[in-house]
């Protein structure tokens, strides 16, 4: 089905929208399949800013070798609301009258929905890169902005097969959806080689020996809500971390929302023990290099659970569901909840065994950008050879 229209007076233009860090490592492939349609295609990249902190965006974009977006609404930080009208009033004002072929948004922030709700408004075909990822929880922001996107986009990528699936129970027309892999792997298949070693992140810390033993480490990430901001579960997740801590180091990069929770519940005078090393937020390939290396990643990302699964490292997801079912039924991901006795039976089971290692799903192979720029092209009237396929 044709959704695009091409420029018949000169290139088409599509705008590329990131928001936050998680869109960072998807919208990096993507860039660079679709500049390699110049100069049959305009290709501009804006940034909302709804992750403001500039440090960390230019840690990212350097590290993952993104251009300066052409466009920066610098929106800031603000409630659901606040941020997701932001974003649109401002990225209206930015589209201006000349009008771009498509919009691409990926993800689920709240720039993806934003942008999403004021091009189809315009009449600007949306495409939606990461669609039909449902974890069934309508308490995750999160999962409305996904739900949202994919009923008004024009164009639906899915990373597994369950996405189609989802898109098709919920009205969407099969010709509308492409199955093209996930562009998260693309990345990190791109940026394997330039991880950084954990011995190097723990020496730059300040603890030049703490993975000494031998025994290897494990890495914990947490920044939802549903477990950071509930003092019971959170000093249940803290307890089950120090007693996993007493067997094996546990590398700890702490979110800034997490920190501050810690904080207010006093629970961060618990993990000064020396078996626990407290990091601030990691870069891109810093937090490569942690999960490449460990035995063991418990989190509540859904990045995370991807990224381990390609790497075959066991993880624990401190979730009730995941929206990345394949992670569980193929790859290495185990769902625990927020269950101390849960948590500490799959960490036994991979200090005796190894744990669960599964594997690599197809399309996951560091090509999903290639076969969504085909579509593009295709979609666009632009004869150039495109050796990767979409299925």
């Amino acid at each position: 089905m044709q959704v695009l229209s091409p420029n018949q007076h000169g290139p088409s233009e599509i705008i590329c929208v990131v928001g936050a860090r998680p869109n960072f490592m998807k919208i990096a492939p993507i860039m660079v399949a679709l500049n390699a349609l110049k100069p049959h295609l305009k290709v501009t990249l804006l940034h909302t800013g709804q992750h403001y902190d500039v440090a960390m965006n230019e840690q990212y974009f350097e590290a993952l070798g993104i251009p300066s977006p052409d466009i920066n609404l610098e929106v800031g930080s603000g409630s659901h609301a606040v941020q997701t009208a932001e974003v649109m009033c401002r990225f209206e004002t930015a589209m201006g009258e000349n009008l771009p072929a498509a919009v691409l948004v990926v993800g689920d922030v709240n720039s993806t929905i934003a942008c999403a709700l004021v091009a189809t408004k315009k009449g600007v075909p949306v495409i939606h890169v990461e669609a039909g990822l449902r974890s069934w929880d309508r308490g995750m922001p999160e999962e409305i902005n996904r739900v949202l996107t994919d009923q008004i986009s024009d164009l639906l990528f899915t990373t597994e097969p369950s996405g189609k699936d989802n898109l098709l129970r919920e009205g969407v027309a099969d010709s509308r959806i492409h199955f093209v892999g996930n562009v998260m792997i693309d990345t990190l298949r791109n940026n394997l080689s330039r991880a950084i070693a954990p011995a190097q992140i723990a020496a730059d810390a300040g603890n030049p020996h703490f993975l000494d033993g031998g025994k290897g480490f494990v890495v914990v990430t947490m920044h939802r809500p549903s477990n950071v901001d509930d003092q019971a579960i959170l000093s249940e997740l803290i307890t089950t971390i120090i007693s996993i801590s007493e067997q094996v180091p546990v590398i700890f990069p702490v979110h800034p929302r997490t920190k501050s929770m810690l904080e207010k519940f006093g629970l961060d005078k618990k993990l000064t023990t020396p078996n626990i090393l407290l990091l601030p937020p990691m870069g891109y390939l810093e937090m490569l290099g942690l999960m490449k290396e460990a035995k063991l990643v418990l989190t509540d990302s859904g990045g995370i659970q991807e990224e381990t699964t390609a790497l075959g490292v066991p993880c624990i997801t401190l979730r009730n569901n995941t929206e990345r079912p394949i992670t569980v039924e193929e790859g290495s991901n185990t769902i625990a909840g927020q269950d101390p006795k849960k948590i500490m039976e799959i960490f036994q089971d991979v200090m005796h065994t190894g744990g669960k290692g599964g594997r690599i799903p197809q399309f996951w192979d560091g090509h999903a950008s290639d076969r969504i720029a085909a579509v593009i092209a295709t979609q666009l009237g632009i004869a150039i050879p495109v050796t990767a396929q979409s299925s």
